[in-house]
């Protein structure tokens, strides 16, 4: 099978044309403008037709489009819920008449994490798992839920999405959902440039002359500042966290960890799997933990299972 799969982020789209488990071409569209995702319709068409030249046959032999939206997603409907201020006018578009008028081509929304695991179960690092839960590290923080071989959906689109939103620290700081001390607004992309601001002596760290993201971050903290290095522990214990809830919320046998923040992996996964297994109840056994095998391409890949089953492939809730 061949699709046409868009990985919505929050701080650029990714689209590219999925044959089977391989990427045959993909491209990346930058920073998305405040004014929201309705103008660059025209952009992402043009670029997908651009990619079906890669296929002698153009889009003749592709099965649909699969699109990944970093919100809340009702996958049965086929509609956006809420995007937390990321695109706040995708509510409002009906895609699936998008693909119909510029590709006449069925198109499959999801969350984008929920696609990213439904890579991971297809062609990754949770190949031959039924529950296995994962959490994408990047911009934001995203979760998803597989149990018993489907996608944990819930009622109202909510169900095991929101990991980045559980309380990891009493009082901690302001989170774009309206909590506190979620592990979205302690350690993720968007957040990490305020935490640092607010750490104690940040100007001295050779961080603080740099743009602030995670691969800056990660490479001050291998050269020995004790100030990045200290901040880098922060994030680690907060992801620590997020996978503890995860397991203790839905006793997953897997647990992946995702996104862009993964590039660094040689760092972050043993940490994790050094400190997630102590603290957590599993009187079953050991909850494996992996990084994301395609890397920051487990949501393209996802393309394929999400065209090649139906929106009812979902659980509403658990029994």
């Amino acid at each position: 099978m061949k699709a046409f799969a868009v990985d919505l982020g929050g701080t650029h789209i990714t689209v590219a044309v999925v044959e089977d488990r391989q990427i045959v071409a993909s491209q990346t569209i930058g920073q998305p403008p405040a004014a929201g995702l309705r103008p660059l319709l025209p952009l992402l068409a043009a670029t997908l037709r651009d990619l079906s030249n890669c296929s002698t046959r153009g889009i003749t032999d592709v099965a649909g489009i699969a699109l990944g939206f970093c919100g809340i997603v009702d996958s049965r409907a086929g509609r956006v819920q809420s995007t937390n201020g990321k695109y706040p006018d995708a509510a409002e578009i009906d895609f699936h008449s998008w693909s119909r008028e510029n590709f006449d081509l069925p198109l499959r929304l999801e969350n984008d994490a929920r696609m990213a695991l439904m890579g991971e179960h297809y062609a990754g690092a949770a190949e031959g798992f039924q529950d296995v839960a994962m959490v994408t590290l990047g911009t934001g923080i995203g979760s998803a839920v597989m149990i018993e071989g489907k996608l944990l959906q819930g009622k109202h689109g909510q169900a095991g999405s929101l990991g980045g939103h559980v309380p990891v620290v009493l009082q901690g700081r302001a989170c774009t959902c309206g909590g506190e001390g979620c592990a979205e607004s302690e350690a993720s992309g968007w957040a990490l440039p305020r935490l640092c601001q607010s750490w104690a002596n940040f100007p001295q760290s050779e961080l603080a002359g740099q743009e602030i993201n995670f691969a800056n971050l990660f490479r001050c903290a291998a050269s020995g500042d004790p100030i990045a290095k200290a901040i880098q522990q922060h994030c680690m214990d907060v992801w620590v966290a997020t996978g503890v809830a995860l397991v203790h919320a839905y006793d997953p046998e897997l647990l992946v960890f995702g996104g862009g923040v993964m590039r660094s992996a040689e760092v972050i996964l043993p940490y994790l799997q050094a400190h997630i297994p102590g603290r957590v109840w599993t009187p079953w056994g050991k909850v494996q933990i992996r990084s994301a095998r395609p890397g920051n391409e487990s949501a393209l890949l996802g393309a394929i299972p999400m065209l090649s089953t139906s929106p009812s492939d979902v659980r509403t809730n658990v029994r």
